[in-house]
C-alpha cells in the first residue's frame, strides 16, 4: 500500500516547528510527515510554501512566522537570505551554542549508540563577539549587465550574491573587495563567465595573520595577461597598509577548482605569518591553516588538556597534516609522531617543527591506517593517539588498529557530529569509553561545531 503524502508542492500550510535539522533548519510535521524548514526556529508557529517533496520528507519555504520563539533575532547581514556563506543569523548567539552541544550528543547518541548519562557534556565554547573571524575567504568573481560582481555563491547555486560587506570575514577584507571592484569598473576588467570560460579575474582571495596583521591578496586569473596591474598594487598598498604581498594565481581550467598551479608575485612576499599560541607557521596562498585561529587555540587547548600529559609520553598524531596540533602535543609529550597522507603537508610539518625549534616529533608521509600499524609493528607503542581527521571521519581499519595498540587515551577532534558518532561507536566496540565531550565554535553564525572527545581505555 502507497503512503498517502500529506503535502502538496507549491501549497501554503502552518506548521509547528519542534525541532532543529542538521544545519540549523527548522524541523515541525503535517500528519507525522516531515518538513524541513530553512529560517524557521523551534517553538514556532509559521506559514510555509512547499517547494519540493520526497518520499519520506519535504522542504518549505518560510513565508511568515505566526509566533516567534524567543530566540529569534534580526539577521545583522542584509544578504542574508540570499547569500550561502551562514545559516544562523536568525537566531540568538546563546541559542546557536546550545543547538550545537545538544547536535553534537544527538550524534553521539543515535549513531553511535553510546549511552550519555555517565559522560561529562560542557557547554560550546562561543567566541566574542561571534563576528568577523574568517582569516581566510575566496570570492567568486563575475560580472552582470557589465557590472563586476564580488562576493559569495547563492546557498546550492553559482549564482554570484554581490556584497558590500560580510560579516564573517576579516574587515580589512571587506575593504580589499570594493577597491578590486572599483578598479574592475575603472579599467574595464572583465570578470569570469563559468559557461564561456571567458574574463579575466576568476577569484579573490584574502589571508590574514591576526595575530601579525599581515595580509595577502591573491588575484586567480584565466592567464597570465593582467592588464592595470600597476594601478590596482598602487591602489591596494597605498588603502591598506597590512597588505604584505600581492600574488597573482593563474587558473585557465573550465574547473571548480579555485587555485591553478602556476603563481607571480606581483609584489612584496609570498607567504603571511601567524600564531597559534606559542607557534608560528608560514603560510602560503595553499597553505592549509585553521580559518578561525582565535577558537582553533582554544580547541587545540582542550586537546592538550584530554591528552593528560605528563613528558613520558609517546603520542601518535594521525591525520597532522601541517603538524599544528603535533605542535602543540609536543609541548608535555616525550614523543609525536604524525602521520598525513599529503605529502605537501609533511614537508609544511617539518619546517614548522623547525622553525619553531622542535625536536621531539617526527613527521611520517602516508596513510594513517597503514603508517601506524608500521609505527607499532617496530615496537613503537603510543600512550596517546590524538585523531583530526577530514569530514568523512576515520577508516575503520585506522580505528581497530589504534584499539589493538591499545593506548590509555584516545582524543578525537571532530569536524562533523555525525562521522564522530559512528566512530566513537567502533572504538567503544573496542574496549574504549567516552569520558568528555567539549564542543568550539569555531564557525559562529553557521550550523558547523568542532568537537574534542577524552575516549578512555575501559
Amino acid at each position: 500500500m502507497n503512503k498517502v503524502i500529506p503535502v502538496e508542492k507549491n501549497k501554503d500550510y502552518e506548521i509547528y516547528i519542534d525541532g532543529f535539522g542538521n544545519m540549523g533548519e527548522g524541523v515541525g510535521k503535517i500528519d507525522n510527515f516531515t518538513i524541513f524548514v530553512k529560517g524557521a526556529i523551534k517553538g514556532e508557529k509559521v506559514r510555509i510554501k512547499i517547494t519540493k517533496v520526497n518520499k519520506n520528507f519535504a522542504f518549505g519555504r518560510l513565508i511568515e512566522v505566526i509566533e516567534a520563539a524567543k530566540d529569534r533575532t534580526e539577521p545583522t547581514c542584509h544578504n542574508y537570505k540570499r547569500c550561502g556563506g551562514c545559516q544562523m543569523q536568525h537566531l540568538s548567539y546563546e541559542a546557536q551554542l546550545e543547538f550545537k552541544k545538544q547536535k553534537v550528543v544527538d550524534c553521539i547518541e543515535r549513531i553511535g549508540k553510546i549511552n550519555m548519562d555517565s559522560v561529562i557534556v560542557h557547554d560550546t565554547i562561543g567566541m566574542n563577539p561571534p563576528h568577523y573571524y574568517r582569516n581566510k575567504v575566496q570570492l567568486p568573481v563575475g560580472e552582470k549587465n557589465s557590472e563586476p560582481q564580488i562576493g559569495f555563491y547563492a546557498e546550492r547555486s553559482h549564482e554570484i550574491i554581490d556584497i558590500d560587506k560580510c560579516y564573517i570575514q576579516f574587515e580589512a577584507a571587506n575593504e580589499i573587495m570594493k577597491l578590486v571592484k572599483a578598479w574592475m569598473k575603472e579599467y574595464k576588467i572583465r570578470g569570469y563567465n563559468e559557461q564561456t570560460g571567458t574574463g579575466t579575474l576568476r577569484h579573490i582571495m584574502v589571508r590574514r595573520g591576526f595575530k601579525t596583521e599581515q595580509i595577502m591578496l591573491v588575484l586567480v586569473t584565466t592567464n597570465e595577461n593582467l592588464p592595470h596591474k600597476k594601478e590596482l598594487i598602487e591602489t591596494i598598498t597605498e588603502n591598506i597598509n597590512e597588505v604584505t604581498g600581492i600574488i597573482q594565481n593563474i587558473n585557465s581550467k573550465k574547473t571548480n577548482v579555485i587555485l591553478g598551479d602556476k603563481e607571480i608575485t606581483l609584489w612584496g612576499k609570498d607567504q603571511i605569518q601567524d600564531y597559534i599560541g606559542e607557534f608560528k607557521f608560514n603560510i602560503s596562498s595553499k597553505s592549509f591553516f585553521q580559518i578561525n585561529p582565535v577558537q582553533t587555540e582554544k580547541l587545540y587547548s582542550a586537546a592538550l588538556k584530554y591528552a593528560g600529559l605528563t613528558g613520558k609520553e609517546v603520542v601518535f598524531d594521525a591525520y597532522c597534516g601541517t603538524g599544528t596540533i603535533s605542535l602543540f602535543l609536543s609541548q608535555n609529550a616525550k614523543m609525536v609522531y604524525g602521520v598525513e597522507i599529503i605529502p605537501e603537508a609533511i614537508e609544511n610539518a617539518k619546517i614548522n617543527a623547525d622553525q619553531n625549534k622542535v625536536t621531539n616529533a617526527e613527521f611520517i608521509v602516508g596513510k594513517s591506517e597503514e603508517e601506524i600499524p608500521k609505527l607499532i609493528e617496530r615496537g613503537i607503542k603510543p600512550e596517546v593517539v590524538v585523531v583530526d581527521p577530514p569530514r568523512k571521519g576515520c577508516e575503520k581499519v585506522l580505528l581497530e588498529a589504534i584499539a589493538n595498540a591499545g593506548p590509555r587515551t584516545i582524543v578525537y577532534v571532530s569536524c562533523d557530529p555525525a562521522t564522530l558518532g559512528r566512530d566513537l561507536g567502533i572504538l567503544c566496540e573496542g574496549g574504549y569509553e567516552v569520558k568528555e565531550v567539549q564542543g568550539v565554535d569555531m564557525f559562529p553564525e553557521t550550523g558547523h561545531v568542532e568537537t574534542v572527545v577524552l575516549i578512555h581505555k575501559k
